[in-house]
């Protein structure tokens, strides 16, 4: 039997991050599936899902929370189980506008008044082609429950858009 483990991490960023964390997850026969890993004003910060056996899952949490020892902060989750049968909507939502406080608050506050969960969010700022400016760049994948009122919710994300100056787009993903 095995067990899905979910872990994040924090540190300094440095080489040899990623291969520390790696070595630890093999030396307790553990198998790297999915991760999400960047580095953001000097620090370097993941979460990651691996597999290990059962007996070897206690273990392996220990391990990677006494990677702190070497300034690396460590929380390990074990995975909640999800039913494939129960797939939602799922949709990639992007935005561009001059940056400016609240963007994500009032998207977020938009769909969250709709139930729907961000599965994946990337931000970054840029400058705009003619003026310089600081533009908000943003894409989202969302997962939407089954009998959303999908023209409902692109009528509030117009009314966001429109206040804020920025564009929002929303587009089905297969």
């Amino acid at each position: 039997m095995h067990t899905n483990l979910v872990f994040t991490f924090i540190g300094n960023d440095k080489p040899g991050l990623v291969e520390r964390i790696s070595n630890t997850v093999a030396a307790h026969h553990g198998n790297w599936l999915e991760s999400r890993l960047a580095q953001l004003a000097g620090k370097f910060a993941g979460i990651i899902r691996v597999n290990v056996p059962s007996a070897n899952s206690l273990a392996l949490s220990e391990a990677l929370c006494a990677l702190g020892t070497e300034g690396l902060k460590v929380i390990v989750e074990n995975a909640l189980v999800t039913h494939e049968d129960e797939r939602p909507l799922r949709f990639m939502l992007s935005v561009v506008g001059l940056d400016r406080p609240g963007i994500v608050k009032e998207i977020s506050r938009a769909l969250a008044t709709h139930n729907i969960n961000v599965l994946e969010l990337d931000t970054h700022l840029s400058s705009a082609p003619m003026s310089g400016d600081s533009l908000f760049n943003a894409s989202a994948l969302i997962a939407a429950p089954t009998g959303v009122n999908v023209e409902h919710l692109r009528d509030q994300l117009d009314i966001i858009a429109n206040e804020l100056t920025i564009e929002i787009d929303l587009k089905p993903q297969h």
